[in-house]
């Protein structure tokens, strides 16, 4: 193609497919889902383990820019295709659904042609990477019919409904702040990945992978340490934040900040372009702050940790998903009254993973049309939160939201 970008823009824009929706095919309770992948990195395959675990699914397509990637894939399920434009993946009718783990800046470049091909979808997080493509998302959603749970799995955890139950008025009385930490003790947040041999020119699409962002020549580190570039990435803010802002969005309802501030730096990264030590600070139209800190110099308060308080009492999530409910005055021991005799072990579990149930809910919910867990809406919330963040960052400035042209200001 004489003009990639040219294409992907007329794609993502609509100009390319109009008149191509499908409806795709109509599934009973107890029929096979055939599914593809596009994007077979590190996340991608434990999202692929994930669902073909699943029963009654059939991994049926793998696409990635990346030829490398198809090795592990075909170890996994030897009979599937493999493909490096994902184009190819969207026109097999027989395909029900696609699960999406791209980098970042390349969501909307697969989420808007798969729903258009008439594809649910299972969006990995950050759902989009700035207002625009989140404005070109909900447009290509809405009114699609189509089923689209986002990454974000905490919210297939238990501890979302108990969340629900504890923080009530009669518990919590006035909530007025959030606090919610994710630590790691690892330069580079343990994202460092070594260059593989056949990671070059000749093995990677180089155009496809940049999509939309700005051209520059082939760079292996670039490809494989994407994380660590702002064309391509969000830092831990897209990484990490935004599954504790999908959380709690989730369990209380919340909605898209007034204001968001972000302050922070690169105290022991070098490679990385992002900051590995930050402090966000969200304004909630409910009258509450939400603070997120995160850093890669210390795990003192893990990979997740967030405390919910009110007048009446505080509420504690963990992430190994255990939750507990402190009255006012309380430190040690929460009320009998208030859901059991003794608190929970928080802080002292290790991360528990609840991807397996998130891809089940998804499939379930293929079959039956019924809204997933983590839908739609709560990804385009917790993506707008985030871009705000990191826009505040980079402007070294108080960003606010404006709902009515829905662009950051």
């Amino acid at each position: 193609m004489s003009n990639r970008r040219q294409f992907f823009g007329e794609l993502v824009g609509g100009a390319a497919v109009t008149g191509l929706v499908s409806p795709g095919r109509v599934l009973g309770a107890n029929d096979r889902v055939r599914f593809g992948i596009i994007g077979a990195g590190a996340r991608g395959m434990e999202i692929f383990q994930a669902a073909i675990k699943c029963p009654n699914v059939e991994a049926v397509t793998a696409a990635d820019v990346y030829t490398g990637r198809f090795k592990a894939v075909k170890e996994l399920v030897p009979q599937i295709k493999t493909c490096r434009d994902f184009r190819e993946l969207l026109d097999d009718k027989s395909i029900d659904a696609v699960l999406i783990a791209t980098p970042q800046h390349q969501h909307v470049l697969n989420f808007v042609p798969a729903i258009q091909a008439g594809k649910d979808v299972f969006q990995e997080k950050t759902m989009a990477f700035n207002p625009g493509h989140a404005r070109r998302m909900k447009k290509a959603f809405q009114g699609s019919g189509r089923v689209v749970q986002i990454g974000m799995q905490m919210n297939s955890a238990p501890g979302l409904q108990k969340v629900r139950e504890l923080a009530t008025a009669e518990r919590m009385g006035q909530i007025t702040a959030l606090q919610a930490f994710h630590f790691r003790n690892s330069p580079h947040g343990g994202w460092l990945r070594k260059i593989p041999p056949d990671c070059d020119a000749a093995h990677v699409d180089w155009p496809a992978f940049e999509g939309e962002a700005k051209s520059v020549p082939f760079d292996p580190q670039r490809y494989m340490n994407w994380r660590f570039y702002w064309d391509y990435s969000g830092g831990n803010v897209f990484e990490n934040m935004v599954h504790q802002v999908g959380f709690w969005y989730g369990a209380l309802g919340w909605n898209i900040p007034e204001a968001v501030t972000m302050t922070g730096a690169n105290f022991r990264s070098p490679q990385m372009q992002v900051p590995d030590t930050m402090q966000v600070v969200m304004h909630q139209p409910e009258k509450a702050l939400f603070t997120w800190s995160s850093m890669f110099g210390n795990n003192y308060y893990s990979e997740g940790y967030d405390y919910l308080y009110g007048s009446g009492g505080t509420l504690i999530h963990d992430q190994s998903d255990n939750v507990a409910y402190l009255p006012q005055g309380r430190r040690g021991r929460r009320d009998a009254a208030a859901g059991g005799a003794s608190e929970p072990p928080i802080g002292k579990g290790g991360y528990k993973e609840f991807t397996g149930e998130h891809m089940q809910n998804f499939f379930d919910c293929v079959r039956s049309r019924k809204e997933p867990v983590c839908p739609f809406e709560i990804g385009f919330r917790s993506a707008i939160a985030c871009q705000m963040a990191i826009a505040s960052y980079r402007q070294q400035r108080t960003v606010r939201w404006d709902p009515a042209t829905e662009e950051i200001v």
